[in-house]
């Protein structure tokens, strides 16, 4: 089974085939750069916003409908206090164990968020310039060109033309590929695939360099760095980026349905999640997480606004800040990110100034859900 890459942030696979995502970057997840929104497509009337009661029995309805094809986990909360979660399927399906509300999940892109904001954390303390280049960090890249032009700012927004990691290159050296300087080692030597700002183009490379950045400005292994400034101060015990060789307590067997209908091991997935996703985390820590970003843990209110502020159009109009993506004309205003490929499927949305909260997680993808169920719940709960 091919891998899927992890590359969508809206409504995915609503506007977008499974053929869009298998494989190399495809021309329709292209988009010149913009910073107006697309104008409002025609829409039905939004459905009626419910309460806490009529929610979870809408939810339930949803869930009842899905069936089997969705496993995994849903959160509701406003502020700090979850007001509906919901758990559904097998985390492995061999020994009849069920998902739980600590089950670690994969989470894909998602892990973006994390990336961005241990940026932004360092842009705060004075030790980042969003508009500086490559160069100012990592001298020695190998393509010095792209050194001198491209900025975090580009990288952040995937304005920058670093491409994607997934392809034959990376599946004949999957189980290689350990630390961040490998993937530099093999895809650093290549050229911009367009002058830095000029376009948009989803690159999960472009986040790989951020996390060297990381590296370099900080001194520590990325993942130490993230663990240290981000999941512990928010509180999220769940998350981690342990290797697929190591075994972790509650992480899932992630699971694929293939076009037969049978439901099979997902292949594929990194030796090791990175700077761009592959991690894995709790719906659980998801909500601790947002509730850290907007209570100043871990950053100011306004660099979490620098951050959360949508800055380039990128597909579908989706609008993408440093870490996350914008919800062009979402009332109330949205913000989050999701995570695609094989075996997993997970989706956050965060609504208002942090008013809300909606984490869904899945170990069954495709069929890709948890964006689905996102935008389920994010047009009914009221905040």
């Amino acid at each position: 089974m091919p891998f899927v890459t992890q590359r969508r942030l809206d409504e995915a696979p609503d506007a977008i085939s499974r053929r869009t995502v298998v494989g190399g970057l495809a021309a329709a997840l292209v988009a010149p750069v913009s910073v107006v929104p697309a104008l409002a497509r025609a829409q039905a009337p939004p459905p009626e916003r419910l309460g806490d009661a009529a929610l979870a029995d809408a939810i339930d309805g949803w869930l009842a409908d899905a069936g089997q094809d969705f496993s995994g986990a849903v959160l509701v909360a406003r502020r700090d206090r979850v007001i509906l979660t919901a758990v559904r399927g097998l985390a492995d399906r061999e020994h009849g164990r069920p998902n739980r509300l600590t089950t670690r999940f994969r989470v894909g892109s998602m892990d973006k968020m994390f990336t961005g904001l241990a940026i932004m954390q360092l842009v705060q303390a004075g030790r980042l310039d969003l508009h500086a280049p490559l160069a100012t960090w990592l001298p020695d890249y190998p393509n010095a060109a792209v050194a001198r032009t491209v900025t975090p700012h580009h990288l952040l927004t995937h304005t920058g033309g670093a491409g994607d990691i997934f392809g034959p290159e990376f599946d004949a050296r999957r189980d290689s590929l350990r630390i961040l300087a490998d993937y530099v080692a093999l895809f650093g030597a290549r050229p911009a695939e367009f002058p830095p700002g000029t376009r948009w183009e989803y690159s999960n490379y472009g986040y790989i360099l951020l996390g060297r950045i990381i590296e370099a400005v900080s001194g520590r292994d990325y993942y130490d760095h993230v663990r240290d400034h981000v999941f512990v101060p928010a509180g999220m015990t769940g998350a981690g980026f342990e290797p697929e060789s190591t075994v972790v307590p509650d992480r899932p067997t992630a699971y694929a349905k293939t076009d037969a209908g049978a439901v099979v091991p997902a292949e594929g997935l990194p030796w090791r999640g990175t700077p761009a996703g592959g991690g894995y985390a709790t719906v659980e820590d998801f909500h601790r997480f947002v509730t850290a970003l907007y209570d100043g843990r871990l950053l100011d209110a306004g660099h979490r606004r620098t951050m959360t502020e949508g800055r380039v159009e990128g597909v579908s109009g989706m609008l993408f800040g440093y870490g996350f993506a914008v919800y062009p004309g979402a009332v109330p205003p949205m913000i989050g990110h999701n995570g695609i490929t094989d075996g997993m499927n997970g989706d956050l949305r965060i609504l208002g100034d942090g008013q809300a909260t909606i984490a869904v997680l899945a170990n069954v993808a495709p069929p890709f859900l948890a964006g689905k169920l996102g935008k389920f719940i994010s047009a009914r709960v009221t905040i």
